[in-house]
């Protein structure tokens, strides 16, 4: 694929040749994968009573230091597939009974997705496809997904640059996450629901609230809620788990039901209804995945 010769598919632009060499994100030409299976602990107009169908792909183009999937993220531990196994991990999970396909951290491989995708899409592959991403995208490679996606499940962690900066090594990541977020809210717009009240269609934002970041998450659930309102779903996350010793202290220490509460509490002042909040007991290392029961 030409666009992997010189790789300008996220916002580092790299400009490497991925057939010689790697970039920021650290894949070569090949899609490697890591895990997939169904998913129970997605929002539950995702993972419904069947689960999602997640597809973890190895390798990332943000690479946050507290990151909880560090061995596939930034460890780079997977299989290299081709495309046409790609296709057929789809399958099988949809044969599974997966209410959706969801394709986590996908966006270093969208030319060899949007190619999969492009011949299952509506034939072979009837359940919605879900895009779950940090966000830290660029349009034109968004542009390529246009009509394969349905879902967009899209991260928004940082309103303040220098935490972007601190922590995931990037100073633009607020104004290329916030563009490229209305290019997901373009391509699906409000959200639809099936009668068993699973998502169709739409756009979910997550805010992973960072333990000592409590005005920084405000700041990015008023951003959404003032640029969108109601039309899209803000899933409001106290998952953030301490997996990985960090140079900062605060990144040590899960999230308290305080912080929480104090986040939850302003968000429904300035009047987020569309919202999804997490119950006590998500920040367990439990709900990462075991990548040792590797299936491929």
């Amino acid at each position: 694929m030409e666009l992997l010769k010189h790789c300008m598919l996220c916002p580092r632009k790299c400009g490497v040749n991925r057939y010689e060499t790697v970039g920021a994100c650290g894949a070569t030409n090949k899609i490697r994968l890591a895990y997939y299976h169904l998913h129970e602990w997605e929002e539950p107009v995702l993972s419904g009573d069947k689960g999602s169908g997640t597809i973890f792909f190895s390798h990332c183009n943000l690479k946050c230091i507290y990151c909880q999937n560090k061995k596939i993220s930034i460890d780079g531990y997977g299989k290299l597939i081709s495309n046409k196994k790609l296709g057929e991990i789809m399958l099988t999970l949809q044969e599974m009974g997966a209410h959706n396909i969801n394709l986590v951290t996908p966006t270093h491989y969208v030319p060899q997705i949007a190619s999969v995708l492009q011949k299952l899409k509506g034939k072979a592959l009837t359940i919605p496809v879900v895009y779950n991403t940090s966000s830290y995208e660029c349009v034109g490679t968004l542009m390529m997904m246009n009509h394969l996606v349905d879902i967009y499940l899209a991260d928004l962690r940082y309103y303040d640059d220098q935490l972007a900066w601190n922590y995931s090594g990037c100073k633009d990541y607020f104004e290329n996450a916030t563009m490229a977020i209305d290019e997901m809210y373009r391509q699906v717009g409000k959200p639809v629901f099936d009668e068993k009240g699973l998502m169709k269609s739409g756009l979910i934002v997550r805010v992973l609230i960072l333990p000592g970041h409590l005005e920084d998450a405000k700041k990015i659930i008023h951003y959404l809620y003032k640029t969108y309102g109601d039309d899209i779903i803000i899933s409001i996350m106290n998952q953030y788990t301490p997996v990985n010793p960090c140079i900062y202290q605060n990144l040590n220490r899960r999230l308290t039901k305080e912080e929480y509460d104090e986040v939850i509490k302003y968000a429904l002042e300035i009047g987020v209804t569309q919202a999804f909040v997490q119950d006590e007991g998500t920040a367990e290392e439990s709900f990462i995945p075991d990548f040792n029961t590797n299936v491929l």
